[in-house]
């Protein structure tokens, strides 16, 4: 496409290769990108809330994947169409800024387009329809902030914590084990969190999986689990109080940089090499002893001689150990990393209360626990499962609540779910669409029923009639001023979100708003798509 003007000095547009192009412009390409954008939004639909349903994503390689999480299920799918892209997009930025509501702030883009759609029919402009939904945003925003709730809780009291993570849980894999999920996530994220600055790193916790086993067989590890098992079967399972030396450098006589030859003519030069070669081996481990190490971890390989040096001397030893492992490892025993056998001194070894080797069932795979470590900044769940896919599954629904959790520790306020927040967000737009005297009074009202979306399929989902559960809460929500209202997914016998203990994170919610709202901004603003035609 180029600018071109007229013998006036009028501008005009020369598109090229006119005849290779398709064009789409003015309302049907807003209409076309509004067809897109709610096809995507009514796919997740039907995996929001508890009862939610799982999709099952095949990849072009064969692989199989079973899950419900709203980001995991776009990521997988080959989304062809540009707009389609943006939900995807729209669906990744929720999970990795919150981690948790992927599903959510889809399925409420592709209601509030919808919404959209039917406003263009009565001929309003598409930019008057985007800045009523940023009037409508602003004000359900500064009502999330009116009916949040402030907590506090501290290492001793994490209750709350634990409630709001299993709110997350109760729509996953791992929904009937809820409570034991969420206590393993919240004390993962309290064991490496800076509760002074608010902040946690993620890095921190490591998510290990081995198939086999139940789920019931997860657990939390105060410390590192590395899928390794020691260099020679022949050395001890178990250390206790171990002395840990962490290496980066290989267990091998130094090589010459350059080409070079060895001509051996004689046994006595072969004996003599083997010989040189052999002290190598022997000072090297002589060193790690001569420190005081027990256990010697090395980011590289070390050949058959090394490893039979190694338990000639009683010096347990690990190898190919990757290099985030290693780090992990040299935070939580407290050693440095010593890049050559120059640097080793007892100084720079670290400290593990435990070193155990164990096996799983009839296979032969194993793996190492490193527990009892004096700086616990870094720590491990080590799941079990089915399958492969359960195993997957479980380490999603994990990393969702492991996000909640961290997003608490930095905002400590909470909101209630099932729907609840989403009815009052819509009761305080609409009262505020009455106030509005100009066009976009039409779009403020759109976005309060396009807000009912959310509850409307959490009921549909939970197989209770929709309209009559939204409209029995609504009512209930204008008569006692009561924002903590929701739908009974679970069918507890009452609507009161308190007592059924659903919360969200209000930066979430805040979050999902402000997305979906922008993403529908920028589809409405689309008014011509210029694309290569098929051929």
């Amino acid at each position: 496409m180029s600018l071109a003007f007229d013998e006036y000095g009028r501008p005009f547009i020369i598109v090229r290769e006119q005849e290779r192009k398709t064009r789409v412009k003015g309302i049907e390409a807003v209409k076309a990108s509004i067809m897109a954008g709610k096809t995507v939004g009514q796919t997740l639909r039907s995996s929001l809330g508890p009862k939610g349903m799982d999709k099952m994503l095949q990849s072009g390689d064969g692989d199989v994947t079973i899950t419900n999480d709203g980001a995991t299920i776009l990521e997988m799918m080959e989304v062809e169409n540009q707009i389609g892209k943006l939900m995807v997009e729209l669906s990744r930025s929720q999970d990795h800024e919150i981690g948790d509501g992927t599903t959510g702030v889809v399925v409420l883009a592709g209601a509030l387009l919808e919404k959209a759609d039917s406003l263009l029919d009565m001929g309003m402009h598409p930019l008057r329809i985007a800045e009523g939904y940023e009037m409508a945003c602003k004000v359900a925003t500064e009502n999330l902030d009116k009916i949040k709730t402030g907590f506090e809780f501290d290492k001793d009291n994490i209750e709350p914590l634990i409630k709001t993570c299993m709110t997350t849980l109760s729509s996953k894999v791992v929904g009937r084990l809820k409570r034991q999920m969420a206590e393993i996530c919240v004390k993962a994220v309290l064991a490496v969190a800076d509760l002074e600055r608010r902040d946690v790193n993620l890095d921190l916790i490591k998510v290990e999986g081995k198939v086999g086993g139940k789920m019931e067989d997860t657990r939390l590890v105060e410390g590192i689990i590395i899928d390794k098992e020691f260099s020679h079967p022949q050395m001890p399972k178990e250390l206790k109080n171990a002395k840990v030396a962490i290496l980066t450098c290989p267990f091998e006589p130094p090589k010459p940089k350059t080409k070079h030859k060895i001509d051996i003519d004689s046994v006595e030069k072969f004996e003599a090499l083997r010989e040189s070669e052999q002290k190598y081996f022997t000072d090297m481990v002589q060193q790690c002893k001569d420190c005081g190490a027990d256990l010697v971890i090395c980011q590289w390989g070390f050949d058959d001689e090394a490893n039979h040096l190694l338990l000639q001397h009683k010096l347990p030893a690990v190898r190919w150990v990757g290099g985030v492992e290693i780090e992990l490892l040299a935070m939580a025993t407290g050693a440095r990393i010593i890049p050559r056998f120059a640097e080793l001194s007892s100084d720079k070894l670290g400290t593990a209360g435990s070193v155990t080797e164990i096996g799983f069932g009839t296979t032969k795979d194993k793996m190492l626990v490193i527990e009892g470590c004096p700086n616990l900044k870094a720590v491990t769940i080590f799941v079990r499962g089915g399958n492969r896919m359960v195993l997957d599954e479980i380490k999603r629904s994990l990393h969702d609540a492991i996000c909640v959790a961290r997003n608490l520790v930095r905002d400590r306020a909470i909101v209630y779910g099932g729907g609840a927040a989403e009815i009052s967000c819509s009761l305080a737009v609409e009262d505020a669409a009455n106030k509005v005297i100009d066009v976009e009074h039409y779009a403020m009202r759109a976005f309060a029923d396009a807000l009912q979306a959310i509850p409307i399929a959490l009921a549909e989902n939970s197989g209770l009639p929709p309209i009559e559960s939204l409209t029995a809460v609504k009512r209930r929500q204008l008569e006692e001023k009561n924002p903590y209202l929701g739908i009974d997914c679970n069918d507890v016998g009452t609507n009161d979100m308190r007592e059924q203990s659903v919360f969200e994170t209000v930066m979430g919610k805040k979050q999902q708003l402000f997305l979906a709202t922008q993403v529908c901004k920028m589809i409405l603003k689309i008014d011509d798509v210029i694309k290569p035609s098929d051929f």
